[in-house]
């Protein structure tokens, strides 16, 4: 059952010492989701947020966010060209914790509005560069998750190789998707900053800018491509070159083959949401997953089955490829 704006606003004066919350009101869908949460409103117009996790799994990442958000200095914070949440206080509650935070404003980002001719591709492109730039020294000083390129692959590997054992893997996905983790020269890269779980709706927006980024839990030094794979789902191919222009331009970056990883991860995203419906016995995303697949092989093979290696950057601009993780974002994003 969820907790009413009224029993979380009691729970915020808990955990903040002279907290002046002077109205509460809906954050996000109350009774919906991982949390409960509401917006709360104080005397000078502060405002501030507070989640409690309805779940295990919700509390486990709750944590996470708040080590990464508290391992964000105030200096790592100028740095950067949009807000992070800030932590406030906490408050026991049944067997987990509330957690309060100041607000961050912006609506959500929703992939279909990052438009070539818009100020969104540029302002992504430039936030995303942000974190990457960041030094590493205090993702390491925090304890938090290092990856080597090796391990990048290893992990892309273990992708592959799990949905292939449970035979509903087409053999032209197989066959591309091996081919691409051989390829030495595609994992050359340096690992850096890396949020680790974007998604379009991470960010905040505000004035066509990003305004914000929420969702910390996977902060970590790892493969950079990993936090531009989401980009292949915005509406069109000169959307997602916005994008990676701007990026580039922010940190000049020398990684060629940053295009080809964000669309392999991006394209393992069917993998996941294949083994998640095995995983699950949910025929009904098994099947779901499959029909995906199928057109991701009827996409490739359309274009003369080009496969995702250095030297092949054209395969990462095909509209009937980039149309379909397009849809399959909107649809399970």
């Amino acid at each position: 059952m969820a907790r009413t704006h009224l029993t979380l606003a009691a729970l915020a004066t808990a955990a903040v010492a002279d907290l002046d919350v002077r109205a509460v009101g809906p954050h996000g869908s109350l009774g919906a989701g991982d949390y409960d949460s509401a917006r709360l409103s104080g005397a000078a117009g502060e405002q501030w947020v507070i989640r409690v996790p309805r779940t295990q799994r919700a509390e486990a990442q709750q944590s996470a966010d708040l080590v990464a958000i508290r391992s964000l200095s105030a200096g790592v914070r100028g740095r950067l060209s949009f807000e992070v949440p800030t932590y406030r206080g906490q408050a026991p509650i049944a067997q987990t914790r509330a957690i309060v935070y100041d607000y961050v404003a912006g609506a959500p980002l929703e992939a279909s509005a990052v438009l070539a001719g818009t100020g969104l591709p540029s302002s992504v492109g430039a936030a995303v560069a942000a974190i990457h730039s960041l030094p590493t020294s205090f993702v390491t000083d925090a304890g938090l998750t290092s990856h080597t390129p090796f391990e990048a692959m290893r992990s892309s590997a273990s992708v592959v190789d799990r949905a292939a054992a449970t035979g509903l893997l087409p053999a032209a996905l197989l066959e591309r998707w091996e081919t691409a983790i051989q390829d030495s020269l595609l994992w050359q890269f340096q690992p850096t900053v890396i949020n680790g779980s974007l998604e379009a709706s991470s960010f905040l927006v505000e004035d066509d800018r990003i305004s914000g980024l929420l969702g910390w839990h996977d902060l970590q030094i790892g493969d950079p491509a990993r936090d531009l794979a989401w980009v292949l789902g915005a509406p069109t191919p000169d959307s997602v070159d916005a994008v990676f222009d701007a990026y580039s331009a922010a940190r000049g970056t020398s990684d060629r083959q940053l295009r080809h990883r964000a669309t392999l991860y991006h394209e393992l995203d069917l993998a996941r949401y294949l083994l998640h419906g095995t995983h699950t016995k949910n025929t009904q995303v098994v099947d779901d997953a499959v029909a995906m697949m199928s057109r991701l092989v009827d996409a490739v093979q359309h274009h003369d089955e080009r496969p995702l290696v250095v030297g092949t950057t054209e395969a990462l601009d095909l509209d009937g490829v980039e149309d379909l993780l397009s849809a399959t974002e909107r649809r399970h994003g």
